[in-house]
């Protein structure tokens, strides 16, 4: 009998990612607290790239704690914008700030996946990309923000490249499924290998 597989997000784009590519989960949300984590590790001076590994990690361990017969996958991104992490926007004008501070400027996109087998990791992948923004025009960036504020208020970036959001940029290096946040050629290839998924 195939594992169970659990999804530790609510994010619609890491599921539909999964479905997409054919393979059966269910999706239990973690609840962390995701700033607390953030803030201590900052604090710590922890690498962006280490925070989000840890987000996706604490996602995964919560919902394995609960369901210790599943493969749990949890998964996080975090963006790096001149060494530091931008968090989500609170606001409309938050999101035009941080937009307006990336123009013309690279940034990275850091995306963690970690899977829990019980009680401990079996495996954990971050996935990175960078990402050039053009210079957009103050009224472009705050017109684009108004538009589409509900779709973009709970990400980092106040942006999503599969919408009107890929205007934003010039030049984008690394994975697509990366910037969309699941590094998921590789988590594909992990279940593959351990007999998760068929090959």
């Amino acid at each position: 009998m195939p594992e169970r597989l659990i999804l530790a997000s609510g994010s619609d784009a890491r599921a539909e990612m999964l479905r997409r590519a054919g393979v059966a989960f269910d999706i239990t949300p973690a609840r962390i607290d995701e700033d607390a984590i953030t803030a201590g590790l900052e604090a710590a001076s922890a690498d962006p790239r280490d925070v989000a590994d840890a987000l996706a990690e604490a996602k995964a361990r919560k919902v394995a704690a609960r369901h210790p017969e599943a493969l749990v996958l949890g998964a996080d991104q975090v963006l790096e914008f001149e060494g530091r992490i931008l968090p989500r926007p609170d606001t409309k004008e938050t999101a035009v700030r941080h937009l307006m501070s990336m123009r013309g400027a690279d940034h990275k996109l850091h995306s963690a996946a970690v899977i829990y087998e019980g009680t401990r990791p079996v495996w954990r992948h971050i996935g990175q990309a960078r990402l050039r923004m053009r210079v957009s025009s103050n009224a472009w960036i705050a017109d684009y923000v108004g538009r589409n504020w509900d779709h973009v208020r709970c990400f980092a970036g106040a942006y999503r490249i599969e919408d009107e959001g890929v205007r934003l940029f010039s030049r984008i290096d690394g994975d697509h499924f990366v910037v969309l946040g699941l590094p998921l050629l590789e988590v594909l290839s992990y279940l593959t290998m351990r007999g998760t998924l068929p090959s």
